[in-house]
């Protein structure tokens, strides 16, 4: 059962696959990131970090470091700052509540415990190796299967965390057939293009911060915290980010320690994450081991699923990896009990990673309805189509929108699943295995308070302006294009304005809820903007348009003109001189109802995988991928392909390469560099196919529009996993799916 409204009106530019309007800017070198502020001559920071899990500071000799020349300062827990830890707060996301450079104390390997303060980054980090730090360590505890502390947590993020409904035990004992499995997940790490980075410089007790984050606001509000400072006096810009992926949305050390920086020289100062301290310095997505127990019938419907997930945090912070919340709502399952544990450990603490619980958690379900399908020999599809849930299990309140079951048959058609023989070890081409497999996406449809401002020029111009963020996702064409479409100007005529905390509130570009949340906000300015220069309009004497009504008005071609009379008609521009006011300024608002209490939103997907194998050269590959979805409507056909192309690539890397490494004795990072974390190349990628069943969710926004950001990546990783099994007929659970790894498992065979 879902709710279905009709079509919203549209001018033409949303939905069309408009060329990215800062895409000029971003070839041409004139897109600035955080390290690219015009501040003049900073001094720049460079962090060094504890080479110990566990234990204390005892000595730190500045000796060699202060001889450098052009070292200006060392910041150490001698003479920074004093500030407060704070608690993670959604009003105030620290991730962690270790406030850096406080105390000698280290809670785990890659904590920062100095900056070295210097004219060139050349001197910054010439002292920075220099730098002397004597530690007392203790023993730490590394592996969640060791850990002696092990917490349940009641709820996570405002949602419980350890859901049950019926009773699933008896109904698994109850069961024709049963699977009992565990899948685990690895350490994964983020790795944007751009490394996080922060400039920061104090104006007349002012703080001024040019930093890399997916959140201005929040990222203020913790400095402004941190410093005692009222949150006017703190600015936070970020026009452009490089990428973030979660490790930007909450607010990590080092942009304290810039402003600290900065206070105590009281010069600008720039810090830049070098590649291996974005391993330890701003989140991951934690390991999981996850226990599924499926019941079901011997035509392969569901009666129960247990599904029991461990994972890890930090003694500084914490972050629950929810992958059981898919297993939850997902299926038509009448008994489930979903646990969620995390092991406290001397390791620094995970984050949200595109798709948090979502990715790792559909990897398991998908790979275990797979091993029931395969138990009952019955087509996984059909597993999937059987139990399809037409509400909400988790809440019983209808879907607002969903089309899931149009995307099982329209990519079946697509892939030519039809054709698809039963039996593993059964395609051949020359001398490869071929296998296909299946697994089913979804996403939560998010939504928050958002504004923005629209201002229309007396020479002409449309300005739109909201704190919100473009991580590449594309956000500044499509504000451009809900403008565009509600006053008729060309997108690219329009100029968006956003990533600077002093505009109008958004949220954190976070639980792709983005366009959901600011979309409606813009729509809502450029409305009251568009009705205000009818105002004008339909009232001033020198007006061609003088004496029309409303609705006998409409806009086109960068102003406004008579529907009966195209030829009367009179330029944006040309209004707001008439108006005599200089502009027209509007500010929109947006933000949810009681709509989460009568109706579930979520978005959901098919993921079609073809792998082959070479049993000879032990060489694995995705050779063909298509993605369907159905996440309401789309507002520009080319960036929202791109998301998706981006989001099975990112399945693909975590399938087969994706795995950060520690060494078990230490905790140190190992892989930290792109020679041996390995992330997918153009050489790994074959192709690939996206199609939309688009439909306009209206009943969860005034724009119909559900966030496509992490939707992509749910369910790659389980139809990779269950196209392997297809075509070798081994069963791997353990990511990633590693040369290794297949061969032990069919020698074991």
């Amino acid at each position: 059962m879902s709710a279905t409204a009709e079509r919203p009106a549209t001018r033409g530019f949303v939905g069309l696959p408009i060329d990215r309007v800062d895409g000029h800017a971003k070839v041409t070198g004139a897109a600035r990131y955080a390290a690219d502020a015009p501040i003049a001559a900073p001094l720049h920071a460079t962090i060094v970090q504890a080479t110990i899990a566990c234990g204390r500071i005892i000595a730190i000799d500045e000796r060699a470091t202060r001889a450098v020349e052009g070292v200006v300062d060392v910041l150490t827990y001698h003479n920074a700052t004093r500030i407060p830890a704070l608690p993670f707060d959604f009003t105030a996301p620290s991730s962690e509540e270790l406030a850096p450079l406080q105390s000698d104390e280290i809670k785990y390997d890659g904590q920062h415990v100095a900056a070295v303060i210097a004219e060139t980054f050349e001197a910054a980090r010439a002292g920075a190796a220099l730098l002397r730090v004597e530690y007392e360590s203790r023993a730490p505890e590394l592996s969640p299967g060791g850990a002696r502390t092990v917490e349940q947590p009641e709820q996570w993020f405002g949602s419980d965390a350890q859901p049950r409904r019926g009773d699933p035990e008896r109904a698994f004992e109850a069961a024709g057939v049963r699977i009992d499995q565990t899948y685990t997940t690895p350490i994964e790490n983020h790795n944007p293009l751009e490394p996080s980075a922060t400039v920061a410089e104090w104006r007349d007790g002012e703080l001024i911060v040019h930093d890399s984050t997916q959140w201005v606001r929040g990222t203020r509000a913790v400095l402004a915290k941190s410093f005692g400072l009222d949150e006017e006096k703190v600015r936070v810009i970020a026009p452009y980010l490089g990428g973030g992926f979660g490790c930007k949305g909450f607010f990590w050390p080092h942009p304290l320690i810039a402003a600290m920086a900065a206070k105590l020289t009281n010069r600008p100062v720039k810090l830049v994450l070098t590649r291996e301290q974005m391993f330890t310095s701003c989140g991951y997505r934690s390991e999981t081991r996850q226990r599924l127990r499926l019941g079901a019938t011997r035509d392969g419907r569901l009666q129960a699923i247990l599904h029991d997930v461990l994972g890890t945090s930090s003694r500084v912070g914490t972050f629950v990896e929810t992958a059981g919340g898919v297993t939850a709502m997902l299926f038509d399952v009448p008994n489930i009990a979903v646990t969620h544990s995390i092991a406290r450990l001397d390791v620094p603490t995970p984050t949200a990673m595109r798709a948090p619980g979502e990715a790792p958690g559909s990897f398991a379900l998908g790979c275990a309805l797979d091993e029931l399908a395969s138990a009952c020999g019955i087509d996984p599809l059909d597993v999937l189509r059987r139990n399809h849930a037409a509400v909400d299990p988790s809440s019983g309140l209808p879907f607002s929108s969903k089309h899931l079951l149009a995307c099982y048959e329209r990519g079946a058609e697509a892939f030519g699943w039809s054709t698809r023989p039963q039996a593993p070890r059964a395609m051949r081409d020359g001398g490869e295995l071929v296998g296909w497999g299946v697994a089913t996406a979804t996403y939560p449809a998010l939504r928050s308070p958002a504004q923005a401002r629209v201002v229309l020029g007396a020479d002409g111009s449309v300005d739109v302006a909201s704190a919100t963020h473009d991580l590449g996702t594309g956000m500044y064409t499509i504000l451009a294009q809900i403008a565009a479409d509600e006053l008729g100007v060309d997108p690219r005529a329009i100029r968006v304005r956003i990533g600077d905390s002093s505009f109008p509130i958004a949220p954190v570009a976070g639980g792709s809820m983005s366009s959901a949340s600011v979309g409606p906000a813009v729509q809502d300015a450029a409305r009251r903007a568009y009705r205000e220069a009818i105002a004008i309009a339909t009232s001033a004497g020198g007006s061609p348009l003088h004496g029309l009504g409303e609705d006998e008005i409409e806009a086109c071609d960068g102003g406004l003109r008579s529907k009966r009379e195209p030829s009367r008609a009179i330029a944006y521009g040309e209004i707001v001189r008439l108006g005599g006011s200089g502009a027209i300024e509007a500010l929109g608002s947006a933000a949810p109802g009681d709509e989460g209490e009568r109706l579930s939103f979520h978005s959901f997907g098919a993921q079609f995988v073809e792998v082959r194998y070479d049993e000879e050269l032990a060489r694995l590959r995705v050779s063909r991928a298509l993605g369907v979805f159905d996440c309401g409507r789309i507002l520009n056909a080319k960036t929202a392909r791109s998301q998706m192309i981006g989001g099975i690539v990112w399945g693909i890397g975590m399938a087969l390469m994706e795995e950060t490494v520690r060494d078990p004795r230490a905790g140190a990072v190992v892989t930290n560099n792109f020679a041996d974390y390995h992330v997918p190349v153009n050489a790994d990628i074959a192709a690939i196919d996206v199609l939309f069943v688009e439909e306009p969710d209206l009943a969860f926004n005034p724009l119909g529009v559900r966030g496509i950001g992490e939707i992509g990546i749910t369910g790659v990783a389980a139809a990779i996993a269950n196209a392997v099994y297809h075509a070798t007929g081994v069963r791997l659970r353990d990511l990633p799916i590693v040369p290794e790894k297949l061969l032990a498992a069919q020698a074991a065979v």
